[in-house]
């Protein structure tokens, strides 16, 4: 069956294309959606027209997202989960787990469907895509480390604060031991 896209489709087509899919998901699913209409005569003359009100629709789709993504791009997220001796995990971590945790440290919703990801069943680090439009799909990472250990990247980030807050805090404890001692 060919089909002509009305809207943009997923790891199928942009608007205004025209593509052969199985006469089920056409018929049972792109045409009911309204992602597309039968590819006829009548319906061909259209396309160009589709196609431009795309790409508009598209640009400002992207624009109003682009802030979005580079939040996203500044996400890491790290998990402690338990794991066996070989470094797979006796569970999983899922996309509703990864969605939750963007919601709160980013303050963003992203839906679970728009992860490109399986769940991840293995210690170490990995890249989640999110599909935000067909253009823009930021790419954040996600850390797995063993449940009991230490986190991973927080002993990387913090020790240099703590290392700088601690000299001016030994300097005032080193003065401060002689005024108990006096009072």
């Amino acid at each position: 069956m060919k089909v002509l896209l009305v809207k943009d489709v997923y790891k199928l087509g942009r608007a205004g294309d025209v593509k052969k899919v199985a006469d089920g998901f056409g018929r049972n699913f792109l045409v009911p959606q309204g992602m597309a209409v039968l590819a006829t005569p009548g319906a061909m003359k259209t396309a160009e027209r589709i196609r431009e009100k795309a790409a508009e629709r598209r640009a400002i789709l992207n624009n109003e997202m682009g802030a979005v993504a580079e939040i996203l791009k500044k996400v890491q997220i790290s998990f402690g989960a338990r794991a066996g001796e070989t470094g797979k995990l006796y569970g999983s971590i899922t996309s509703q787990e990864i969605v939750d945790t963007i919601e709160k440290k980013s303050g963003i919703t992203v839906k679970r469907q728009q992860l490109d990801m399986q769940p991840l069943r293995t210690l170490g680090e990995h890249t989640v895509r999110i599909r935000l439009t067909m253009d823009l799909i930021p790419e954040i990472k996600v850390t797995v480390y063993r449940e009991g250990e230490a986190e991973p990247s927080l002993p990387i980030e913090e020790p240099a604060p703590k290392a700088e807050e601690k000299k001016p805090d030994e300097s005032a404890t080193a003065g401060e031991p002689t005024v108990p001692a006096e009072a």
